[in-house]
């Protein structure tokens, strides 16, 4: 009888195998960790860390912060964004910069675009990439039958041209999810684009043309921009540049209605929403946008999610789309002699504080912000009442222990404090709570899931015109 040499022959190079993996391991030649020094000690004692201290609040309000001098667009002295995250990952997104004129006059053109992502962060993070490349290919590809006598293009197609690179791009995501059926792609590329299309996000885009001195704003969703414009008498009017497209918005709930008569059940079937939907314009959301059945086969197919409201009969999918990328876009003449600022926010910033609540905050910090450059001792004080030179400020005010029934979240004028140097920050710290320090470092300290209960994505940006900031 032969002897079967085979098996001990495998089972040497296996463990020949196991070896050299053993000797590539980062862990080789470590000691095994103790558990009895003083990190862990015997104790019965619950041992809680401890929640983040003024600095440190601080810093994680500044951790995701930027701020530019803008030196090659005329009429823009600066811009500054935040942004502080709640969901695990953050689904906002930001994108900024500058890009040469559409119109090759010369001219740079400044972009701010905020992306407030919901159902994942997926589409969100694609826009903030990837929107300004279609608005650009779409503002070159304007015919110059368009052009007006002086050389300039009307409003009206500068806004159609934002139109079609919002909705471009979105037809794109749409298609390449619904035909998933007919692609030879892999199951693990198939399902990147399952996840772009399944996510959704809204988007806020702001462009402005230093030639015109036109600031183009186009609104998707419910994120919003406004305008804080000097009076003359000192103070700041906020003028809306967008209408949030959500359930209170009236306009948006009768065209919807309109586009699908009958389909009482799209308000009816879930409070407050489109079909479990709280945006009435999205990127994304294919579910909303596409027929049932192709819905189903995606789900059965790929493992998609399940389609919309599969279990009713009939189902609710009926007549899509129900929901548009298309974007409302104003445009808004900024005169060259009057300090003006815009401020661009997620909804997360907007549920704490309405629009001229957060021009009276930027505002008041322009002012602080003006006044420290003239005075070389001015202080930026914690308290709205000291906005004077000083070098000697007060304390901040003192506040009872927090109790969350006795103190509402929403921003109060009382609690304003103006500290820090960057405006969007200190647009955040005074909607988190402001002076009250207990409350911004208790609303911070939670984390995800928990924070969604206090707090959703928080992402603002703020762009200033002919205010001298850039000098400052």
């Amino acid at each position: 009888m032969e002897n079967d040499l085979s098996m001990p022959l495998l089972a040497g190079m296996a463990a020949v195998a196991t070896c050299i993996a053993w000797l590539n391991s980062p862990n080789r030649g470590k000691a095994v960790p103790r558990l009895d020094n003083s990190d862990y000690p015997a104790t019965t004692e619950l041992i809680v860390p401890r929640g983040p201290t003024r600095d440190e609040v601080t810093r994680m309000l500044n951790r995701n912060a930027y701020s530019y001098k803008v030196r090659n667009v005329m009429g823009v002295d600066r811009y500054d964004g935040a942004q502080l995250g709640s969901n695990t990952p953050c689904e906002d997104f930001f994108s900024h910069g500058e890009f040469d004129s559409p119109w090759e006059d010369g001219a740079t053109w400044l972009s701010l675009g905020v992306f407030d992502g919901h159902a994942g962060s997926q589409v969100a993070q694609y826009l903030s990439k990837h929107l300004i490349r279609f608005i650009r290919h779409s503002l070159n590809s304007i015919g110059p039958e368009y052009q007006e006598e002086d050389g300039t293009f009307s409003d009206e197609v500068v806004q159609q041209a934002i139109q079609r690179g919002f909705t471009t791009l979105d037809d794109a995501i749409v298609d390449a999810t619904a035909g998933l059926k007919s692609s030879t792609a892999p199951w693990q590329d198939k399902i990147k684009t399952l996840e772009l299309g399944y996510s959704g996000s809204c988007a806020l885009q702001a462009l402005f043309d230093p030639a015109s001195r036109k600031l183009h704003v186009a609104c998707t969703g419910d994120s919003r921009a406004v305008l804080g414009y000097r009076r003359e008498d000192g103070s700041w009017e906020a003028i809306p540049l967008s209408v949030d497209q959500n359930m209170d918005n009236g306009d948006e709930i009768a065209r919807i209605n309109a586009e699908h008569p009958g389909e009482d059940h799209l308000f009816n079937s879930h409070a407050d929403r489109l079909l479990g939907l709280t945006c009435l314009r999205t990127f994304g959301n294919v579910r909303w946008k596409i027929p049932f059945e192709r819905q189903k086969t995606l789900w059965l197919r790929y493992q998609a999610t399940e389609p919309l409201g599969w279990r009713q009969e009939p189902p609710w999918v009926r007549t899509p789309p129900y929901v548009t990328a298309e974007p409302v876009v104003t445009s808004t003449y900024i005169p060259p002699e009057t300090p003006a600022f815009l401020i661009m926010a997620c909804d997360g910033v907007w549920d704490w504080i309405n629009s001229q609540q957060a021009v009276n905050l930027v505002g008041l910090w322009v002012d602080a912000k003006i006044a420290a450059s003239v005075a070389a001792d001015f202080t930026l004080d914690e308290s709205i009442s000291n906005l004077k030179p000083s070098k000697n400020p007060p304390p901040p005010p003192t506040y009872p222990p927090y109790i969350r029934h006795k103190v509402g979240w929403a921003f109060t004028e009382e609690r304003t404090t103006v500290r820090d140097d960057n405006a969007a920050v200190h647009l955040l710290r005074n909607v988190l709570g402001g002076n009250h320090e207990e409350m911004i470092n208790g609303r911070v300290t939670f984390s995800s899931p928990h924070s969604r209960d206090v707090r959703d994505d928080l992402t603002a940006q703020v762009a200033f015109f002919n205010t001298g900031l850039r000098y400052c």
